[in-house]
């Protein structure tokens, strides 16, 4: 900085760092760029440092960008599998498109195998039709978790399955919930000692419409 450099060029350069440590140069970075104006191009894998230092986003794909824009936007509706997966998404399923309705603005999936051991599930209505397959993904912080059946709920898709995991993660708990496919539900601890939660428990899963995401491969966004 004491050169006065028109811009900073920083690859990963918190990846060997800890957290603490990366907290304040994070801090540190924000307040040059405020005082001193100076443009950054930062590149992470990170999504917490996307949504801490970026002011806008671009997500490259063996060399094609593939999103641009807010982080928030990008990030957090996700329109390819590859975004998706930087985004931390971590429920992608296959589907294949079992029935579309347009006057409810929705479309009925089924995920897993084309038998009775897969599930339905609703999402937001696309230019699909039905027997298409296509991919969604559906955010572990987005899913909610009950130890009793809902009811009087305005979300569309209500599943019940069985605790098969719990695994403590950056001070959460992912834990892993078979309903005939297996979701992943990001949670405090303190959620689920109120819940009480331990393997082979029945429980309840409610997924919000809206919070699954259609994904298509990269290689359709690629050439644009």
């Amino acid at each position: 900085l004491v050169t006065r450099p028109a811009m900073l060029l920083l690859d990963e350069p918190l990846s060997k760092l800890d957290v603490a440590t990366k907290a304040r140069i994070v801090d540190d970075l924000r307040a040059w760029n405020r005082a001193l104006r100076i443009p950054i191009l930062y590149v992470t894998h990170s999504r917490e440092e996307v949504f801490a230092l970026g002011e806008r986003v671009l997500v490259l794909d063996r060399g094609c960008v593939i999103a641009e824009g807010l982080p928030q936007g990008v990030l957090g509706a996700p329109r390819t599998e590859t975004v998706a997966q930087l985004a931390g998404f971590e429920n992608i399923f296959d589907a294949r498109v079992a029935a579309v309705h347009e006057d409810l603005g929705t479309m009925t999936c089924h995920l897993g195998p084309a038998t009775p051991e897969g599930i339905d599930l609703e999402v937001p209505l696309a230019r699909i039709d039905p027997g298409a397959a296509l991919r969604i993904g559906i955010s572990s912080g987005d899913i909610l978790l009950a130890t009793q059946e809902p009811r009087g709920l305005s979300a569309r898709n209500v599943f019940r399955g069985t605790l098969t995991s719990l695994e403590e993660k950056d001070f959460k708990v992912l834990v892993r919930v078979n309903c005939g496919v297996t979701f992943s539900v990001l949670l405090t601890p303190g959620a689920c000692r109120s819940l009480d939660l331990a393997l082979g428990r029945e429980v309840w899963l409610v997924v919000k419409t809206h919070s699954c995401h259609l994904l298509r491969p990269s290689d359709d966004l690629s050439s644009r």
